[in-house]
């Protein structure tokens, strides 16, 4: 049977020929296994590939990608899959998978662990742990670490060891001419330099090589509700202490509706609140006198910051963040000026469902210590990383719960530079990918395209579009 693409028409033969250079598996449209395999965890995203080749390692990421480019097929690139953006998957073209591709190596001398691509945080976080080391990772669990990385990486470790992006030391990659190049300070500098907050643009990566760190496992962590009503003084009064903050602490305050959890009143289940949450990576300890202000901004409705495992911290919000929502996220990096503050409360009265949020992370620490030059990821100077969510169960009035976001996003970057988090922009749009980087750092970008992917064969991606096809 052919398989029409958004191109042409894929022959038995010519699919069979690929196949057959496989270890992994092609799934096809007709193939039992065609629906799940091309779900993504972000439902808004509802896209019906010609083909989904599941990689068994490197190799066979060679042999699709270069049977992508001699079918000029569309190529997404698919790591962890929850395809914020929809970029790991397409209609009518090829999806690379790499989900089964979940080896690691951890070298507890040097801290060095080497991931493949297809590993969750909650598989690499695994193991680490059981060396006692981590490394910069997501805040839900299922997060791919790939995708992640290469956009930059915010997470608890984050003023204590920088960005995930940061704590790379080499990755392997499969270029669009189906070449295999290590990129590290030595060797494909340049490719290592743009791989660290460039994003997905200049190959498909199929491991990463991190830097770890002494972490856990156990660390003081956790979450903090306090009342709507009181939610000026507290994000006010978190801004004033993030001031003199350690940089073993991370915190972030979300905006939200408070879910039906036992540990919650259940008079408060369904209102808006809001939540400080934080991490102190070092001795449970002397984090205590760290995260002590933190109790006394306001009058707590539940007060959970405790001791606990680094890897019940990583995984804490998994039970909110499951598959098969709709989710529409996008960012800005602010400034939480009191005028900033009105606006971010006007839109959580607004939120249109209880699962929308509004986000303020925490930066500077390790994060604002890293030379802007030294990586593709340069917006190291703000303060705070805002993110707006508009998460629904399913499709019934997304688009107006997208407008909310575009919306609140809107008026909340007035108070800063107008560059988003290019793993949080929510479109592919080139205008803001272009605003998110520095000129310098965008033409910079583009040279690294020009040699890596000069056809642009990777597109599917906050896109650094190469000179070729400007």
């Amino acid at each position: 049977m052919s398989i029409d693409t958004a191109r042409g028409v894929l022959g038995d033969a010519t699919i069979a020929e690929l196949e057959s250079a496989l270890r992994g598996t092609v799934v096809r449209p007709d193939d039992a296994a065609y629906d799940e395999a091309r779900a993504v965890w972000n439902a808004a995203h509802d896209k019906h590939p010609a083909l989904i080749v599941r990689c068994a390692g490197t190799a066979d990421v060679i042999h699709a990608v270069e049977f992508a480019r001699s079918q000029d097929l569309l190529v997404a690139v698919r790591g962890g899959a929850h395809s914020i953006a929809g970029f790991s998957t397409c209609d009518g073209g090829i999806v690379i998978d790499l989900s089964l591709m979940k080896g690691a190596t951890v070298d507890p001398v040097r801290r060095r662990v080497v991931a493949q691509a297809g590993m969750t945080w909650g598989d690499l976080d695994h193991e680490t742990q059981a060396f006692g080391l981590a490394v910069t990772g997501g805040l839900v669990s299922s997060t791919g670490i790939a995708g992640f990385t290469l956009g930059g990486g915010v997470g608890w470790l984050l003023r204590r060891h920088g960005l995930a992006s940061d704590n790379v030391t080499a990755a392997e990659v499969v270029t669009a001419d189906g070449r295999v190049v290590r990129a590290d300070p030595r060797g494909h500098s340049e490719l290592f330099w743009a791989l660290r907050g460039g994003g997905g643009n200049f190959g498909v990566v199929t491991s990463l090589e991190y830097q770890l760190h002494p972490v856990g496992p156990q660390v003081l962590a956790g979450l903090i509700f306090y009342p709507v009503a009181e939610a000026r003084q507290v994000i006010t009064g978190w801004r004033e202490l993030t001031g003199d903050m350690p940089d073993e602490l991370t915190t972030l305050v979300d905006l939200t509706t408070a879910p039906p959890l036992p540990f919650l009143p259940e008079e408060v289940h369904g209102t808006r609140v809001v939540v400080l949450a934080g991490m102190y990576a070092g001795d449970p300890a002397a984090g205590e006198a760290a995260v002590g202000p933190l109790r006394t901004l306001g009058t707590p409705i539940a007060d959970l910051m405790g001791p606990m495992p680094y890897l019940g911290m990583q995984s804490l919000l998994d039970p909110l963040w499951t598959a098969g929502a709709h989710n529409y996220f996008t960012s800005a990096f602010i400034e939480p000026s009191d005028a900033a503050i009105d606006a971010l409360l006007r839109h959580h009265l607004t939120t249109p469902t209880p699962f929308s949020e509004l986000h303020l992370h925490q930066l500077g620490g390790a994060y604002a210590r890293v030379p802007a030059e030294a990586t593709a990821f340069s917006q190291r100077g703000t303060s705070t990383l805002c993110n707006v969510i508009a998460r629904s169960p399913d499709a019934t009035g997304f688009d107006a719960h997208v407008t909310w976001a575009r919306n609140a996003r809107q008026e909340i970057a007035r108070h800063g530079h107008g560059a988003m988090y290019v793993n949080f922009t929510g479109d592919a749009a080139e205008d803001k990918v272009h605003a998110s980087y520095p000129n310098a750092v965008h033409e910079r970008l583009v040279r690294v395209k020009d040699t890596y992917d000069p056809t642009n064969l990777f597109r599917l991606n906050q896109n650094i579009r190469p000179s070729a096809a400007a």
